[in-house]
């Protein structure tokens, strides 16, 4: 998919609340991140970049 920004790959998102500190990330319902399961928060651009490994974008 070439050098192409997250932008033009997603069209929208949304944040949905959880209980007990709990913050994962996911998308199509596959966990990308999991506050719970790693037991830690995501480091800065962590995150970003797991969504574009996921969307294999550069």
């Amino acid at each position: 998919m070439g050098n192409r920004s997250v932008e033009e790959h997603v069209g929208s998102f949304k944040m949905i609340p959880s209980d007990n500190g709990r913050f994962e990330f996911e998308v199509d319902g596959e966990v990308l991140f999991s506050k719970k399961e790693l037991g830690r928060h995501a480091d800065p651009g962590e995150i970003s970049g797991l969504l574009k490994e996921h969307l294999k974008i550069a």
